[in-house]
């Protein structure tokens, strides 16, 4: 992900909402100001009011929140060749004029058929016509959830016909987009841990904002949405990955964002330092921003102990069979540096050639039958993969080597420590600043040298 923000003007086209003062402290008996009421949720249905006994939209078509400049636009998938929508309650179809073309219920399922750029929907024999565009869905009550690929999303979906398939968007308030990204990214936490929550909840609000902000038709910002529920940007699972925990804390600090100089941040965040965070120089190929400096997790007073050393990953070891290592080199190797097109060639041995200022790998070295190829920063992650595609944890490692009498690479060792790119907060290390007392605030002063948490 990109470090660089936007301008501030662009990121306040598309803040949130204007809020009358910054709260003092992020903490659960805070109440900073509301912004957008959220709808209920399953474990809330105890309290709510009796249903209407008929499940069928009504005649008119209700007043729903209306889409706006402050909604994010989320790919659930970017390339499918078909799309079934439904719900779980009464909702509707609507095509690119905002035509009701569908009225149903929660059960009835319908599929999107795509021909060119024109959609349909069509169900046990009975279709729409065809429409250019796209194809919305919009439940008629707040707190009831459209459904694709077996997940409830708040909000509407949207299905848009591309050059090369469909499109399928999730369309939705930041707040509530929120809400399916922080379980996710930070896992089920405890109640010791309400400050890495927060403080996660801050960072994703932030990096949201920064890539809302980006220039429509830029290379950072798609034309039919902003950002990927994938870990190319933040992880997203809809209402079903929603915890009350998490919830929580995205109400606690709703509007807060991460600011360097008065303007939002893009604040990148990963797993598990591993005893020092990195600059982007040390992995990315970008320039380096001043609230992105090396941050040591060492715990004061401690000579060996760090806040993150209770991740899982903290250390690792992963071996490389010859034959694995060469299926790896001979896949992903041409995709990072110039290769001969003959191919690589079987892997006689690696070595590191330099480490970067935090001691992660800088420069590594693959000897190979047809030369020798070098691998800068978060490359050598890519390339070297274990079979099923998995990445390696980090570039913070060591190398023990193992050649046969052949002169080729029989097995190789890697041994690590941390997991992920390792710039920006460390979660794990969050984690274990929010058991030691840390607030949210705090954790992300250290984690981010020089910001300051503001609301928009």
């Amino acid at each position: 992900m990109s470090v660089v923000p936007r301008g501030w003007c662009a990121v306040l086209a598309v803040s949130l909402l204007a809020v009358a003062c910054s709260p003092k402290r992020v903490r659960e008996n805070d109440q900073p100001p509301g912004m957008i009421s959220f709808p209920r949720t399953a474990g809330d249905t105890a309290k709510a009011p009796p249903r209407p006994a008929a499940d069928m939209p009504t005649e008119e078509a209700p007043l729903v929140r209306p889409e706006g400049s402050r909604d994010v636009r989320i790919a659930l998938a970017t390339a499918a060749q078909g799309a079934v929508l439904s719900g779980t309650g009464a909702f509707r179809l609507f095509d690119a004029r905002n035509s009701e073309i569908v009225r149903a219920r929660g059960p009835d399922a319908w599929g999107i058929e795509r021909r060119g750029r024109q959609l349909r929907a069509v169900r046990q024999g009975t279709s729409t016509s065809w429409s250019d565009g796209e194809i919305t869905l919009r439940t008629d009550r707040e707190d009831e959830f459209g459904v694709f690929a077996g997940q409830r999303f708040r909000g509407v979906i949207r299905v848009v016909a591309s050059d090369t398939g469909i499109v399928v968007v999730n369309v939705l308030p930041v707040e509530w987009y929120l809400r399916g990204v922080v379980p996710l990214e930070i896992g089920v936490r405890a109640a010791n841990e309400d400050a890495a929550v927060e403080a996660q909840a801050i960072a994703a609000r932030s990096y949201t904002v920064v890539r809302l902000a980006a220039v429509t038709g830029s290379a950072s910002r798609n034309s039919n949405y902003d950002m990927l529920s994938s870990v190319a940007d933040q992880v997203y699972g809809g209402v079903d990955a929603e915890r009350p925990f998490s919830n929580q804390a995205v109400a606690r600090t709703v509007g807060l964002v991460i600011k360097y100089n008065g303007r939002v941040v893009n604040a990148p965040y990963h797993s598990t330092c591993g005893g020092e965070t990195a600059e982007p120089d040390e992995v990315w190929r970008s320039g380096n921003e001043p609230f992105l400096k090396r941050v040591s997790d060492r715990i004061p007073g401690t000579g060996d102990r760090y806040y993150c050393d209770i991740s899982p990953r903290f250390s690792w070891t992963r071996t490389f069979s010859g034959e694995q290592l060469n299926a790896a080199v001979r896949a992903y190797l041409a995709s990072y540096t110039s290769v001969p097109s003959g191919g690589a060639g079987r892997v006689r041995g690696a070595r590191i050639d330099s480490h970067t200022a935090s001691g992660r790998v800088a420069r590594l070295i693959i000897a190979t039958a047809n030369g020798n190829f070098s691998l800068r920063g978060n490359d050598i992650r890519y390339v070297l993969r274990i079979p099923g595609g998995e990445i390696l944890n980090s570039t913070y490692f060591s190398l023990d080597p193992e050649t046969g009498r052949d002169g080729e690479l029989n097995r190789l060792v890697v041994k690590g420590t941390g997991y992920g790119h390792g710039i920006g907060m460390c979660q794990w290390g969050a984690i274990g600043r929010a058991r030691a007392g840390q607030s949210a605030r705090y954790i992300l002063a250290t984690y981010y040298p020089g910001t300051t948490v503001g609301s928009m």
